[in-house]
């Protein structure tokens, strides 16, 4: 019963079968190959426009390459106060943009609204040297709550972006999730709404250990290859990154994959509402569950040996605990989860 995150649970058998055809004669390294070739075509298909693409091993080197490429040393980065970059990164985005500074903005259901976005935008001195100058926003789709932004509320913060002379990141780490709830096009929810630049995530939905760099203007790209050159994230064996992308979005893998993890999550959250004395703190859109209960029933949960993250600290003798969902995620690991539950 391990809902501690969808990272906990490994690779999808089509993932390890184009690792194992990666594997079966020699390729030129450091992304010459033939296989990251054809990523340029297969991204620019599923975002119906040409883009550049650029794999990676890890979410975080995503957000912090593709956010120092669009941000200078003295820019604003703003997102919100739960944001991966923001608490989970180590300071990653601001070392690689040698110093940019983030501003981490409030917002329910860890979201930027905005109202908020405007006005924190205007606190700061723009042309004065003395303050850091706005560069980007960077929203999480879908969020650390577990909610996904819709196509207008995109839209809405990139109009904001726009007015300001800034660009627009999403760091998508559960971007699958976030496209199977909408049941929207990847377009309409990335550069059609106003981003400029993606992290696309594949790891925590079935690959290996693969994500991407996905700009939706080449003019974009800039110095971005030299940046992951001397950050050590070009490797040297790129095909079996790009192998791993290349399966994960054939045939709609990916989206199979997040939609059954999504439809795990709300299966579970249905069965936690009918249960006397838990609440759903936030309504689940992708594969995670916020759940308040009693302190004993989370003791009691531990000693099943169910698995996940306390968020929050206990108040008036109930903790909220986080509960997310894979597509790995076994059926009856969510019937002995409830079972315990109800003791």
């Amino acid at each position: 019963m391990n809902f501690v995150s969808d990272n906990a649970y490994g690779a999808a058998p089509e993932i390890l079968a184009a690792i194992a055809a990666a594997n079966e004669d020699t390729a030129p390294p450091y992304g010459r190959d033939a296989v990251t070739a054809r990523l340029k075509g297969i991204f620019s298909n599923l975002f119906e426009r040409d883009v550049s693409v650029f794999p990676v091993i890890t979410g975080t080197a995503a957000n912090a390459l593709s956010l120092s490429t669009l941000v200078p040393p003295y820019g604003a980065i703003f997102c919100h106060t739960d944001s991966h970059i923001a608490v989970d990164e180590c300071g990653a985005p601001e070392f690689y943009a040698h110093g940019a500074k983030l501003i981490p903005i409030d917002g329910s259901e860890a979201k930027l609204s905005p109202p908020a976005l405007e006005t924190a935008i205007s606190r700061l001195r723009k042309g004065d040297p003395h303050s850091v100058q706005p560069a980007a926003v960077s929203v999480t789709q879908a969020t650390e709550r577990g909610t996904v932004y819709s196509v207008d509320e995109i839209k809405a913060i990139s109009g904001i972006a726009r007015s300001h002379g800034m660009k627009l990141h999403m760091d998508g780490a559960r971007f699958a999730n976030a496209v199977a709830h909408l049941r929207c096009s990847a377009a309409d929810i990335t550069w059609r709404a106003g981003v400029d630049a993606l992290s696309f995530g594949a790891t925590k939905n079935g690959a290996l250990g693969a994500e991407a760099v996905v700009f939706f203007d080449s003019a974009l790209v800039g110095d971005f290859e030299y940046r992951r050159m001397k950050g050590g994230h070009l490797l040297s064996k790129t095909r079996f990154v790009s192998a791993q992308l290349e399966a994960y979005v054939s045939h709609d893998l990916w989206l199979r994959q997040a939609a059954r993890a999504n439809a795990l999550a709300q299966k579970l959250a249905q069965a936690l509402r009918e249960i006397s004395n838990i609440e759903i703190a936030t309504a689940p859109q992708a594969n995670a569950v916020f759940a308040r209960m009693p302190n004993e029933m989370v003791k009691r949960l531990r000693k099943a040996g169910a698995q996940f993250y306390e968020w929050e600290n206990p108040q008036d003798g109930k903790t909220v605990i986080r509960l997310v969902t894979s597509f790995a995620t076994p059926e009856q690991s969510i019937a002995g989860f409830l079972a315990a539950v109800k003791g």
